[in-house]
């Protein structure tokens, strides 16, 4: 029988996970269906539920439901899931939904095997102190960076991230304004900012030499981040089409006890851009 997996969200209709998990299914052998479920903060736990009764295996969860997931849903929680407060990843197994999150994980394997850039010892910026944020955080603490500088528009929301993960690393809290004179060797946009095509209020000269800059965003080509990094002189620039299809690869790896190529499937991706 066909094993059933889906993605639940709201907006979903954009969602690329369906053709992702497809290809995966397709390129290990695994007889599974994935299908995109709709869902209100109100009907989100029902919605979940309902698709257990129908027989389904496991979910991603995403925007605005991670939190959702983690506070109200997850019987039991995944050691990265606990600590990022977050879950994208819910695995129904025994009577249990258990709840994990591999968002970290997704996008240190685009970062470092796809990007082929070492976070250990690099100055990191994070932008942003929201669910994207709490959601990578501890992966990317787990690299031992040489600095790892939180900024926000509200530093207090910041301050509140940076004591959550005093013990795991020690980052560093500021606003923009904090910025000036500072460069960094990885800078990531967590923020929504790309969304609305607004670009956060960064100082120039912020990116040194040989400077990544990642937007988690993706399928919006070129953000007003990624636009202003490449005027400032960053090395490279990506956004986060790999870190979606690694993720996914890191649920399919915890569903069905396989990873798959995933970069044949980005190289598809990106050929629908």
């Amino acid at each position: 029988m066909t094993d059933r997996y889906s993605v639940i969200g709201n907006p979903i209709a954009h969602s690329k996970s369906p053709l992702i998990h497809a290809e995966f299914a397709r390129q290990t052998g695994q007889d599974i269906s994935y299908t995109a479920i709709l869902a209100t903060r109100e009907s989100f736990v029902s919605a979940v539920r309902d698709f257990i009764g129908q027989g389904g295996k496991g979910m991603n969860v995403t925007v605005p439901f991670k939190e959702q997931a983690w506070k109200y849903l997850a019987t039991d929680i995944a050691p990265r899931a606990a600590t990022a407060r977050a879950v994208n990843t819910l695995i129904f197994k025994d009577g249990k939904i258990i709840g994990d999150n591999t968002d970290g994980a997704g996008l240190l394997r685009d970062i470092e095997g796809n990007l082929g850039f070492p976070v250990a010892g690099r100055r990191v910026l994070l932008m942003g102190a929201g669910g994207a944020a709490c959601g990578v955080l501890p992966a990317l603490l787990s690299r031992n960076p040489a600095a790892l500088t939180i900024v926000n528009r509200n530093i207090d929301k910041a301050r509140e991230l940076q004591e959550r993960f005093t013990a795991s690393g020690n980052p560093s809290v500021t606003d923009y304004p904090g910025l000036s004179g500072s460069q960094f060797d990885l800078v990531i946009n967590a923020t929504s900012s790309s969304m609305n095509d607004v670009l956060p209020p960064l100082p120039k000269a912020i990116f040194t030499a040989g400077a990544l800059a990642y937007d988690l965003m993706y399928g919006k080509g070129l953000t007003p981040f990624l636009k202003f990094a490449q005027s400032q002189g960053a090395a490279k620039l990506a956004d986060g089409l790999g870190m979606l299809v690694e993720q996914a690869a890191e649920s399919f790896l915890i569903w069905r006890g396989v990873r798959p190529d995933t970069r044949p499937v980005i190289a598809m991706l990106r050929g629908k851009e």
